[in-house]
């Protein structure tokens, strides 16, 4: 019996495997002794460039923001100021981040609070460094938005007061989105979301606020007996004195001084001057009060230089360790704050009890015909052209 070739074996007792040719393929086979080309395919974890270094995943780069190297940074906080200087109730809307990020943006807010005043630029960049931990807590944006009108940009107040309305539901900050339109130079506009409400919904500071507000827009549109008018409220009462009442007597009695109704105006004038001295109690020498206050150094960061090369190279430097203080020298100023006195608190409940922003707040209600105040003229400034 003749033996057949598709039947021999090879010395070595393993088949042998061979190409078109009949010869065997040593160099781009996947078998034993071959040249695997799957060593050259990329990793699961990421793709090589062709410079041999690994690249992003498409996800991370849709994803990832841009790096701004001119971004400014946050305002540091001293190191006096904790998360405990931020309300309780306001430190619990902070509870959906981490607790690292939850503290910094808690002291970021405090800062605001207890600068508000006395530095409302230097506020306002405290909230623009919270808002950036926490863009998407209403609380925040309310505060970004109450500080920028502060500081006079009222497109910015008016953005980001109308996505805390979006997010909260939450009618209370309409006098100033009233009056950050009114900055635009757009009092129709003005007019427009003021109407949009029911007045009777609103809280009474709230309220009080938004006829102040839309007396001004009618004041821009040179519309003066319309904007007495939007004064005439219930709470217009000199028998009953409230916190909001000192502000709508004063729009009130400027309202008439431009209508050149002198002598009603002189009258609302002193109502005002003797309702404020109703609310403070009016003490002696001998209800003072005595206050201890805590000054704190609030740090600044230094300025950056541009580095430029040195004129004398070919002389040797004597190098030494760096000194941090010696080296970047901070610049510090001071601020005092009641030591027995929480920080300005911000929220729709805070503002009745405590003065400060938020649903009932007084904020902004300030005279009229000075700084401060709603009314016509400009946002936050003096009633009237």
């Amino acid at each position: 019996m003749n033996d057949r070739e598709f039947g021999k074996r090879p010395e070595n007792g393993r088949p042998r495997r061979s190409d078109n040719n009949g010869e065997r393929s040593s160099g781009t086979g996947s078998g034993r002794g071959g040249y695997d080309k799957r060593q050259d395919a990329p990793s699961g974890r990421a793709e090589r460039t062709s410079g041999g270094v690994e690249s992003r995943p498409d996800w991370q780069n849709r994803v990832a923001r841009p790096f701004n190297p001119d971004k400014p940074k946050s305002p540091p906080i001293p190191d006096e100021i904790t998360e405990k200087d931020l309300e309780l109730g306001l430190r619990v809307q902070l509870k959906t981040l981490t607790p690292e990020n939850a503290e910094k943006v808690a002291r970021h807010l405090a800062m605001v609070g207890l600068l508000i005043e006395q530095d409302p630029d230097l506020a306002h960049r405290h909230a623009l460094a919270a808002a950036e931990r926490a863009g998407r807590i209403a609380m925040v944006r309310e505060v970004v938005g109450v500080t920028a009108y502060t500081v006079g940009d009222y497109a910015l107040g008016l953005r980001e007061l109308l996505t805390h309305r979006r997010i909260s539901g939450s009618n209370d900050e309409l006098p100033i989105i009233v009056d950050c339109e009114r900055g635009l130079g757009r009092p129709e506009r003005a007019l427009e979301v003021g109407r949009s409400v029911d007045r009777n919904s609103l809280p009474v500071s709230v309220r009080v606020n938004l006829a102040i507000a839309l007396s001004g827009a009618r004041l821009d549109q040179n519309e003066n007996e319309l904007a007495l008018a939007e004064l005439q409220i219930p709470e217009l009462n000199p028998a009953k004195v409230f916190d909001y009442s000192p502000p709508l007597f004063r729009a009130y009695a400027d309202t008439l001084e431009i209508l050149g109704r002198n002598e009603e105006a002189k009258r609302w004038f002193d109502l005002a001057d003797r309702a404020e001295l109703a609310l403070a109690g009016n003490p002696g020498p001998e209800d003072e009060v005595f206050q201890v206050l805590e000054e704190i150094e609030i740090p600044v960061l230094s300025e950056r230089k541009p580095w430029e090369p040195s004129n004398d190279s070919d002389r040797p430097r004597n190098f030494e360790p760096r000194n941090p203080r010696r080296d970047d020298e901070r610049q510090t100023r001071s601020f005092s704050r009641d030591s027995d006195r929480q920080p300005r608190s911000f929220g729709p409940d805070s503002g009745r009890k405590s003065g400060g922003f938020g649903s009932g707040s007084n904020r902004g209600q300030g005279d009229s015909r000075g700084k401060g105040g709603f009314g016509g003229g400009r946002p936050g400034g003096a009633r009237g052209r």
